[in-house]
């Protein structure tokens, strides 16, 4: 055993999957995981792993996750380095909505003591399954002195990348992720991860023809935030601009993302429609994060219960440094 201690928290995912007659379903624990890294481990020739501890956390797959799984997750994260003892930490997660809890969770990590993220794209029973190497991968940047103080990071298929701005790019490539930029910003959360009800936040999509009454419908099952996924730097149709307005009125917090995957969501065109528009109705441009970030932090800044100028000094916060 070596001289550092990881605690590996597992959650399901492809990575804990076999492929079944009704499709890949998460059936593996944390120590089926272990067994399987040890090998891929053995096989590569590694150095020796430090001392692991297993927490089983739950079994499932990401895109079936509620939010407030992803809170459980972050606590138990977040949790785990309440142990001086521990080196870092290492979660297993589905690739699906993994920058999303990865993220959450980076918005709690105040200990400068390493947080890794890992998956895998292929089930375990996968003649070529990528999850066993990038399990002890993680284990490996988890236990690097280099990573301390960067926050959580996420290792799939790669190199070890900065959660923060990152996207999934890719269903079946190994490597599964990018960052729209590698150097954003880094505010935190200032209070404890919450363990009762979370604030609703929907997100929308816009495209062509979208009805502006799916705003209206989310402030009516009582959404306290709505992220807009919109077209370009962050544009759409005057009659969604004539909505959110209503939504801000009614106290309703609107961030304006884009589906787009790289550069800034910027007010830059107006014709009553542009983020100029948008902004001037009460929306808050998302600068840099993508909607499933966006979304997830103004959960949590929501659930602390964030003002609207607190949610757009968070968001001002998160540019590249």
């Amino acid at each position: 055993m070596g001289s550092k201690r990881i605690v590996l928290i597992t959650t399901g995912g492809t990575v804990a999957a076999h492929q079944t007659a009704g499709g890949a379903v998460p059936v593996l624990h944390s120590g089926d995981l272990m067994n399987l890294a040890r090998e891929a481990s053995d096989q590569a020739g590694s150095a020796e792993t430090p001392e692991i501890t297993t927490i089983d956390l739950m079994t499932r797959d990401s895109s079936a996750l509620r939010t407030t799984d992803q809170f459980i997750i972050a606590t138990a994260a977040i949790g785990a380095l309440s142990d001086p003892d521990v080196s870092g930490v290492v979660v297993t997660h589905g690739t699906d909505t993994m920058e999303e809890t990865a993220y959450l969770v980076d918005l709690y990590a105040h200990d400068p003591r390493p947080i890794v993220f890992t998956g895998a794209q292929l089930p375990s029973d996968h003649p070529d399954a990528d999850g066993p190497a990038n399990i002890v991968a993680a284990i490996a940047c988890a236990v690097d002195p280099e990573s301390a103080g960067r926050g959580v990071q996420v290792v799939v298929g790669g190199a070890p990348q900065p959660v923060r701005g990152l996207f999934k790019v890719s269903t079946d490539s190994l490597r599964a992720y990018d960052v729209v930029h590698p150097s954003l910003g880094r505010p935190l959360a200032d209070l404890p991860v919450p363990a009762g009800r979370t604030a609703r936040v929907d997100t929308i999509a816009l495209y062509p023809g979208v009805s502006p009454g799916i705003i209206a419908a989310a402030v009516a099952q009582h959404a306290a935030g709505i992220v807009l996924s919109a077209t370009g730097s962050g544009n759409t149709h005057p009659d969604i601009t004539a909505q959110v307005s209503l939504a801000v009125q009614q106290g309703v917090i609107v961030v304006v993302s884009t589906r787009v995957p790289y550069g800034e969501v910027a007010a830059r065109y107006g014709g009553g429609g542009g983020a100029v528009d948008l902004v001037a109705a009460g929306a808050i441009v998302s600068g840099w994060l993508r909607a499933p970030q966006a979304r997830i932090a103004l959960v949590a800044l929501l659930t602390a219960g964030a003002t609207r100028d607190q949610v757009a000094d968070f968001l001002a916060r998160s540019a590249p440094a």
